[in-house]
């Protein structure tokens, strides 16, 4: 049974697996005590750290846009809450091996990570969790499957689509200001991007002294 009753009313979300997934994990165990009563609403919710656990809405489409298969090395930047890690131990897991074995988040903030590590544990999920900057990724684990970004950078860093698989996907709110952000699923062919938009969104922005450097970041998406 769906803990979002709204769940079956995305016609955009039309990969089962995803829906499964949605149906699997509680998402009040990731909000505050206080907003408990909020958590299946369709909406963003505030998780301390002037961060926010995403619309679960958007946290589907985003999922569903990696395309990932059982057993998929995947990497979050901006674990936040813990929540869409869930969804992607989900995803990703095999059948025999730990929830969570291929699945790698970086969080800025130590209070959200150690946070959403319990969480995570509690509810049986054991993925690969570090405290860093997102925009470095995780170059010793990677390539990866897979790159999602929780949070929006001015600029796509260099060093995530330098650890993208060759035919993998990067999915990422990028732009200036939280007014001008665009979702891209970008996959990667030939060593080229695949860009494809899927629409405006709204996220809390990726925090990076690394882009300062303009030869680590990205400017312009283009195939």
């Amino acid at each position: 049974m769906f803990k979002f009753p709204w769940a079956r009313t995305w016609p955009e979300i039309t990969d089962e697996r995803v829906l499964a997934a949605f149906a699997a994990v509680p998402r009040e165990e990731f909000v505050p005590d206080h907003l408990r009563q909020w958590a299946d609403r369709d909406a963003p919710l505030p998780i301390g750290e002037g961060q926010t656990i995403s619309q679960p809405f958007v946290v589907a489409l985003m999922t569903q846009a990696l395309a990932l298969k059982p057993g998929d090395k995947v990497l979050e930047i901006g674990v936040g809450s813990g929540f869409q890690t869930a969804i992607l131990c989900e995803i990703t897991a095999e059948e025999g091996e730990t929830s969570g074995h291929t699945v790698y988040g970086v969080e800025r903030f130590a209070t959200l990570a150690e946070r959403a590590e319990k969480t995570l544990h509690r509810l049986g999920y054991y993925p690969h969790l570090r405290v860093g900057d997102g925009a470095a990724g995780w170059p010793e684990a990677a390539p990866f499957d897979g790159i999602i970004l929780s949070a929006a950078p001015a600029w796509l860093p260099r060093p995530l689509w330098e650890q993208l698989a060759e035919g993998g996907r990067l999915v990422a709110p990028i732009g200036p200001t939280s007014y001008e952000q665009i979702l891209w699923v970008i996959r990667k062919e030939g060593g080229r991007m695949r860009p494809r938009s899927l629409g405006p969104v709204r996220f809390v922005p990726l925090v990076s002294p690394l882009l300062n450097d303009p030869a680590q970041r990205i400017s312009h998406i283009s195939g």
